[in-house]
């Protein structure tokens, strides 16, 4: 299942940057990860300094 990010979201840009396939982008207040290019491999939320991504 695709992970999705919280409003926790600090906008650091650190899930963006770890993301191996690119499903991370920034969105209105927060980054949005596009759960039709996620694999769920949790690269982002092992980067996240506030937990914010997390699997849905």
């Amino acid at each position: 299942m695709a992970y999705q990010i919280s409003d926790e979201c600090i906008m650091c840009g650190a899930c963006a940057a770890e993301c191996p396939v690119e499903a991370i982008s920034e969105g209105d207040g927060k980054y949005e990860i596009d759960a039709d290019k996620c694999i769920s491999c949790g690269a982002c939320a092992g980067t996240c300094p506030v937990g914010a991504p997390a699997e849905a």
